[in-house]
């Protein structure tokens, strides 16, 4: 997987920030979550999978 970087709204250039990829799909790099009542209202979280954490202003980058 190719990625192509998109956008951030960070000043330190971690996280969040947003990307795409060569196939048709985004990466979103965010803080991810780990708080479990949190979690528990997610639903059919995978093996390999997580929730990441992303301000509505990093999807400005999606026009």
């Amino acid at each position: 997987m190719q990625l192509r970087f998109v956008g951030s709204t960070s000043s330190s250039g971690g996280c969040p920030t947003i990307y795409e990829t060569d196939r048709g799909t985004l990466v979103i790099q965010g803080m991810q979550i780990m708080d479990a009542d949190t979690l528990a209202q997610a639903r059919d979280i995978l093996d390999g999978e997580a929730f990441v954490e992303v301000p509505k202003e990093l999807f400005r980058f999606l026009g």
